[in-house]
């Protein structure tokens, strides 16, 4: 983004008259503000769709008038931050209640989710997260060398690391109440060995910070003041683990989870309490609140990449909230864009898993000496014969032990459908096209190498 968008008026109760007279006389001026109100355009954009500056404010009078009388305030002490819940926010939070917290069901059949699924996930989360904030990588080396577990090369793949730890750190600690401590533990973990080694899990100690373009350097937000950080902080946390949502209160200060997971991200971005890494942690921190409170299909989930592709959108939803009175309902439609997005692709990519789980399940018929997770890995090795895996490799996307991986690949190359090889000082395995086993009795019935690949989360 090149260029800011434009501010709002801030006088805006002035057309107040001038715009209801206008949205009670005129049927298509009512008709258009309603359309721009279901929308919830922003200034900039009501602008190019309303030529006339004189209609455009009472337009805008009259959008922030009927907003305003919907507007839920948040429960943080610092910035008046508010939202509207719209029908628009209503559909995409149902949809989430309806998918992401219970079983799994495709073609009436519920699918069996296996951790080398959530491993997937977290690789492409942990890949994209990094290429949005400036990781010169691909996502093929990056993911071959979490695959291979093999040492970054330069910053770029440590921040791809960090970024996989990190997820599998917030996994881990998904039932810990949120603290300034575990914040600053996943702030470490993502940037550790990327930037100033006196700044890793430390916040900011000056005003130095801004958020800025780095080519034409626009600045698209001035942070708060450092001093304020630790106070802004403590109350983040409170806000965070603050459980009026399992009450009935009746006192109208309930958030919906997914909603309250959207407001910590926007939290940590806005208040940039680190000099660098915030976007990561924000969006980790977002990770470990909807996967706390239950929305465990989110590990599945990649949201990141979704962000990488709309990485202007992402920087306007700020924006908008930051320049509309920090009205919250632009970030938060933009979010729900995204997880909605990673939803439907995490739905494609189990329904091709399914197949593959048939696929196995054929295998382990025609080879009745092999277990569910060996079928699983000679699966996976026939899909990718021109590939070598090594056991450490295994053993990273199967989530099991060094030697239970190590006993995997050993049965299967002594049954003859793995060729294994020494390579420097470990041990590599191929797929062994030319087992004769594999040629008489698997190869016809096999999903095999021909299977199109999938793209995993």
């Amino acid at each position: 983004m090149t260029q800011l968008p434009d501010k709002p008026p801030s006088d805006w109760t002035q057309d107040i008259t001038d715009g209801q007279v206008n949205y009670f006389a005129d049927d298509q001026f009512k008709k258009e503000v309603t359309e721009y109100n279901r929308r919830y355009l922003s200034w900039d954009e009501l602008k190019y769709r309303v030529p006339n500056p004189d209609q455009q404010r009472k337009a805008w009078a009259v959008m922030k008038l009927y907003r305003s009388m919907r507007q839920e305030q948040i429960p943080y002490p610092h910035f008046r931050l508010t939202y509207s819940i719209i029908p628009e926010i209503v559909k995409s939070l149902h949809a989430i209640d309806s998918y992401l917290t219970g079983t799994i069901r495709i073609h009436n059949k519920t699918i069996r989710l296996e951790r080398s699924y959530i491993i997937n996930s977290f690789m492409e989360e942990a890949i994209a997260s990094s290429i949005l904030e400036g990781a010169a990588t691909t996502r093929n080396v990056a993911k071959e060398m979490l695959k291979k577990g093999r040492k970054p090369k330069n910053s770029s793949e440590q921040m791809v690391l960090n970024n996989y730890e990190a997820m599998n750190f917030i996994l881990e600690h998904r039932d810990d109440p949120l603290t300034p401590a575990l914040l600053l533990e996943i702030h470490r973990l993502v940037t550790k060995g990327t930037i100033d080694e006196e700044a890793v899990g430390q916040f900011r100690t000056n005003n130095d910070i801004v958020v800025a373009n780095p080519a034409t350097g626009v600045v698209y937000h001035t942070p708060p003041e450092y001093p304020e950080i630790p106070r802004y902080i403590t109350d983040l946390c409170t806000f965070a683990n603050l459980e009026k949502e399992d009450t009935d209160s009746g006192d109208g200060d309930y958030i919906h989870p997914v909603i309250k997971g959207i407001i910590l991200h926007f939290l940590i971005g806005y208040i940039h309490p680190f000099n660098d890494g915030n976007g990561r942690t924000a969006r980790s921190l977002f990770y470990w609140y909807v996967i706390s409170r239950g929305y465990w299909l989110f590990e599945y989930m990649p949201i990141s990449r979704i962000i990488l592709r709309s990485k202007k959108k992402y920087s306007l939803a700020y924006l908008h909230t930051e320049y509309d009175e920090m009205d919250l309902t632009y970030f938060f439609l933009y979010n729900l864009d995204c997880i909605n997005a990673a939803k439907r692709d995490l739905m494609n990519y189990l329904e091709e898993k399914q197949t593959e789980q048939n696929a196995t399940k054929a295998l382990i018929k025609k080879i009745p000496d092999i277990n569910q997770r060996e079928g699983d890995i000679l699966r996976t090795m026939i899909e990718q014969s021109d590939e070598y895996f090594t056991i450490r490799e295994i053993m990273q996307q199967y989530n099991t032990v060094y030697e239970t991986a190590r006993t995997d690949l050993l049965h299967l190359a002594d049954l003859g459908y793995l060729i294994r090889e020494k390579r420097g000082r470990e041990f590599i395995f191929i797929f062994n096209e030319n087992s004769e086993h594999w040629k008489q009795n698997v190869k016809n019935d096999a999903n095999g190498k021909h299977q199109s690949r999938t793209v995993a989360p």
